[in-house]
């Protein structure tokens, strides 16, 4: 008999994992359902120590997370399983086998388990929130209560395709002036360890009163070839703490609220955040789902936290019967223009036709603010690279055009 390893779900849907002994994996499978466990994967041990080794190595550097475009291709499919009328179970069963991500194949078998258990779909999502967001999540909900299953996850793979549009937008605009920083931050390094040092020890031969640019240069040269490792360290801790108050509710509050007011790029974030507000807005009111509902679910999936805050005073104001664009109004997100688009949305009970409408704007706002991000940042790239030649030009050259001078004894 062979030893298997196996995963699966006990009668009370928690996880549970170990090892059976079997002739198959079948009598494995066959041995959990009599002991209530539902099996989402078993695998034959290997008896060499080295494989072992080696497959709990690749298990440990094997990914552990879901693409955005592995997402776009999971609703793809699942909008023309549902709508070829597949059943649910067997269209996710199909597709779990079939997933080249071994992280979201298990995902994909754990959300069957749950199904065969007689959870809704939605809520076997929620069980895996760092994959499913909660906008994903309730689109599906939706779509169940509706009987527009096929629909939703049509919408959920349109929404997720602009997302990913969006993000590639963001990463042409700020790949060149990342790539000038980088460059300029080894040129200085290389600089300030290798350079100045060597120019340093030729104008201590001369015992020359050096200017004060040069001298400043020597002294930060000097500061970083004997407290480089102080710095490594300053530049290390603060990154960590960084991202560690962001990780806290009120830092990461006030980091996106900050993030908001950075020049040039604060006011692209904002646009993306409304942008994406807007769309989802008009996706799941148009869906069916009730306004108060909807705002509280945009809250949580727009992406800023400060955003989200205003988004839900605006779901305040509606509760005590305001009228939506008089919140919109007071939150102080939106402009003139897109306030009277909402104003008409609203008398004329076309919402989410208006939604969709100020959606657009904000993402042509975007995709213009996208395009000329680069010709914005490229005129302060210069003058920094301009400033620093020009230091090194006073630092280095200026004692050289008097050390003839000095050799002379003048």
């Amino acid at each position: 008999m062979a030893s298997f390893r196996y995963t699966g779900r006990n009668h009370q849907g928690e996880r549970v994992s170990g090892s059976l002994q079997g002739n198959s994996v079948d009598a494995v499978a066959s041995e959990l359902v009599a002991q209530r466990i539902t099996p989402l994967q078993i695998e034959e041990e290997t008896a060499s120590g080295g494989d072992d080794a080696m497959a709990w190595l690749a298990d440990r550097l094997r990914k552990r997370s879901v693409d955005l475009e592995e997402l776009i291709i999971f609703c793809r499919q699942m909008y023309s399983l549902t709508k070829a009328g597949v059943p649910i179970i067997r269209a996710i069963a199909g597709l779990g086998e079939s997933n080249r991500n071994l992280y979201f194949r298990e995902v994909l078998q754990a959300v069957r388990a749950d199904l065969e258990g007689g959870q809704s779909m939605a809520v076997a999502l929620h069980a895996h929130p760092r994959v499913f967001s909660t906008l994903f999540v309730s689109m599906v909900s939706v779509g169940e209560n509706t009987g527009q299953l096929d629909g939703a996850f049509k919408q959920l793979s349109s929404y997720l395709e602009l997302e990913r549009e969006t993000r590639k937008r963001i990463k042409q605009a700020t790949r060149y002036p990342l790539f000038v920083l980088s460059a300029m931050g080894v040129a200085l390094a290389v600089i300030n360890l290798f350079v100045i040092p060597a120019f340093a020890k030729v104008f201590e031969q001369f015992k020359a009163d050096l200017p004060w640019a040069t001298r400043a240069l020597i002294g930060t040269s000097q500061f970083f070839q004997h407290y480089w490792w102080l710095l490594a360290l300053l530049l290390g801790g603060g990154l960590y703490a960084f991202f560690q108050w962001i990780k806290t509710d009120e830092g990461a509050l006030t980091w996106d609220r900050l993030k908001l007011r950075i020049p040039i790029v604060g006011g692209i974030f904002e646009r993306i955040a409304l942008a994406r507000f807007t769309r989802t807005f008009a996706m799941m009111y148009g869906a069916g789902v009730p306004l108060l509902q909807t705002l509280s679910i945009n809250s949580a999936s727009v992406g800023n936290r400060h955003i989200g805050q205003a988004v839900l005073a605006m779901r305040e104001g509606v509760e005590r019967g305001e009228a939506l664009t008089r919140t919109a109004s007071a939150s102080g997100l939106f402009t003139p223009l897109v306030l009277q688009m909402m104003a008409v949305g609203e008398e004329t009970g076309a919402l989410d036709d208006l939604f969709v409408e100020v959606a657009d704007f904000y993402e042509q706002e975007v995709d213009y603010d996208l395009k000329q991000l680069a010709d914005a940042i490229e005129p302060i790239l210069i003058v920094a690279m301009g400033v620093m030649v020009l230091v090194l030009a006073l630092g280095v050259f200026l004692p050289m055009w008097e050390l003839g001078s000095v050799a002379k004894g003048r």
